[in-house]
């Protein structure tokens, strides 16, 4: 069943220089009905910007957003966007809604490079101003990161970690992140093996994808591993590394003997409730397991009603070409 869009149009490009992450993965099957395709999020960004009164803003009235998507590591692309901004100025307007505590001020919900630029130039900073609840705020901003698709994986995992802490479901997060339930499973997975602190201090790597983050987040369980972590990442050689070569360097010192480590794949654990509360669910799903726990005063009838209907849902289940090994 394809999933509501929970916030039609609220996303923006941001950079003329986006490039595609590395996180950003095929969906096939069943997840081509439940996220939208970044094609979409892209156009309905342009939509939503069309006929809203664009003001210029004081940037120092701006605060950031209540939770960050970025990790900073280098200049280099933001010392590309001041220079195209300082010369031709600033072509698509940032969001923001009206703070939610502060009266006068305001709080970004997208574009916060672009705000960054506009104070270290001294300008002024062209801004759609939307009232947005913390809800939808969390969306817009994820699903304008997803469409202009520059966040690399480990960004877009730490995003969906802050998400997860500040209590958002899972709903909210895979659209947000424009992803489906297994990829936020997978990202939550990696955040919670490797501390934060670690994450920081290895930056954005915007050329490692999912497999090595799940590879570096195996690796680090091994025992003597915070040991060769703490001596390295102390190093000023370390230091003086790249993003990339910073995450390099941590695997090679890790699994000097090469041998390829053992994925284990998460449980995707999610809960379902009829909307007359007499039946409730509980799925766990390994990928190769699937488990359903009926409860509730519906559970028996149900579950009769299942068994006797699986060569019936099978079958529709083949016709939609579900079973494509997503």
């Amino acid at each position: 069943m394809a999933r509501k869009n929970l916030l039609a149009g609220l996303t923006d490009a941001d950079e003329p220089e986006a490039s595609p992450a590395a996180g950003n993965y095929p969906m096939r099957g069943a997840s081509k009905n439940m996220i939208r395709s970044l094609d979409e999020l892209a156009k309905q960004a342009e939509k939503f910007l069309e006929g809203d009164a664009v003001v210029e803003l004081d940037p120092e009235t701006v605060d950031g957003s209540f939770v960050s998507d970025r990790l900073e590591d280098g200049n280099e692309q933001f010392e590309e966007l001041k220079a195209a901004i300082e010369e031709r100025g600033q072509d698509t307007p940032i969001l923001v809604r009206p703070h939610p505590v502060t009266t006068g001020r305001y709080q970004v919900v997208f574009g916060h490079r672009r705000l960054r630029v506009a104070r270290e130039l001294g300008r002024k900073v062209k801004a759609v101003v939307k009232p947005l609840d913390d809800r939808t705020h969390v969306i817009a901003q994820g699903q304008e990161n997803s469409a202009r698709a520059n966040l690399s994986f480990i960004e877009r995992a730490a995003f969906a970690r802050r998400l997860i802490e500040l209590g958002y479901d899972r709903a909210v997060i895979s659209s947000a992140l424009a992803a489906n339930a297994a990829a936020v499973s997978k990202m939550a997975s990696v955040t919670e093996r490797i501390p934060e602190s670690l994450i920081v201090q290895i930056g954005a790597a915007p050329s490692i994808g999912r497999e090595r983050w799940v590879e570096l987040s195996l690796l680090i369980g091994k025992d003597g591993a915070r040991e060769k972590i703490g001596g390295l990442v102390e190093s000023e050689d370390f230091i003086a590394l790249g993003s990339d070569e910073r995450f390099n360097a941590l695997v090679a010192t890790l699994n000097k003997a090469g041998k390829p480590v053992k994925k284990v794949v998460p449980a995707l654990k999610q809960s379902w409730q009829a909307k007359d509360q007499r039946l409730s669910a509980e799925i766990i799903n390994t990928g190769r397991t699937c488990t359903v726990s009926l409860k509730a005063k519906a559970a028996g009838e149900f579950g009769r009603f299942l068994s006797n209907n699986l060569d019936r849902l099978y079958a529709e289940f083949q016709e939609q070409g579900l079973n494509e090994g997503d």
